[in-house]
């Protein structure tokens, strides 16, 4: 009996690593693609998970060895992005599957900004994607609506 009961016990923990190590994985793990915009090949991170999107760029000092962020929606909306816990400006994109549909150029973090306060930023048109880039992105490359992005992976 006392064999069967150590085999539940051994079972039970595991099954309890396998949960903790998903659920930290998910939230910690961004999967990696490239894809091309404006002529250049560029290593984005993918923020998938709500945790991931909420999250974001937000704590780090810079963006490091990735060129941007993606956004990927379920849905076709006016997805707002907030400059939560930044320290860096970006420029933010808009896309509804792989064409631009707005872009807010050079935003500015808000250091200190209580959660509720913080400015959100609304395309004008639905999409299901949003690229956050370095801050001067759009300008240096001259993108404008009707771009489209080509995701290599």
């Amino acid at each position: 009996m006392s064999l069967k009961n150590n085999k539940q016990k051994i079972y039970l923990l595991v099954f309890i690593f396998f949960l903790f190590f998903a659920f930290f994985w998910q939230r910690f793990y961004f999967q990696k693609i490239e894809i091309n915009l404006a002529n250049q090949e560029l290593k984005v991170l993918v923020a998938k998970s709500i945790y991931q999107q909420k999250k974001g760029l937000g704590g780090r000092k810079e963006m490091k060895n990735f060129d941007a962020m993606l956004f990927p929606y379920n849905s076709l909306a006016r997805h707002g992005i907030v400059m939560r816990d930044m320290n860096f400006a970006i420029d933010i994109i808009w896309l509804k599957n792989t064409e631009i549909v707005d872009m807010a150029p050079h935003v500015d973090p808000e250091p200190g900004v209580d959660e509720a306060k913080l400015h959100i930023y609304y395309p004008r048109t639905v999409a299901n994607m949003v690229l956050e880039l370095p801050a001067g992105f759009i300008e240096q490359n001259q993108l404008k609506i009707g771009d489209k992005i080509l995701i290599v992976e």
